[in-house]
């Protein structure tokens, strides 16, 4: 079998994790629902940054519509995380991670 070489294989893993690791700490997206409603920041490592809440939404009282816009908005910025990071990462793997 060829130069099969396990530790060079290893260390190829360690620079392209540290690279993944890198490039998901430089993505931060932004989302909102509601027309601008909800806003939420969130990093590519998909923790949530910030949230922001007009003052009008919060005094309608209607506490269910603002749970389900602050949901939409996470999802909203979750997905966007995902894309970008497809993109961005999609020729690094080489089409070797699933769905990329």
């Amino acid at each position: 079998m060829g130069n099969f070489n396990l530790q060079d294989m290893l260390a190829q893993a360690r620079e392209q994790a540290g690279k993944l690791q890198e490039k998901m700490q430089q993505i931060v997206v932004d989302a909102s629902s509601g027309g601008g409603s909800v806003t939420v920041k969130m990093n590519g490592q998909k923790q949530l940054l910030s949230v922001m809440i007009e003052p009008e939404v919060v005094k309608s009282g209607d506490v269910e519509m603002l749970q389900d816009l602050v949901i939409a908005a996470v999802n909203q910025a979750s997905q966007k995380v995902d894309d970008a990071m497809k993109s961005s990462l999609g020729g690094m793997f080489g089409g070797m991670l699933p769905g990329m």
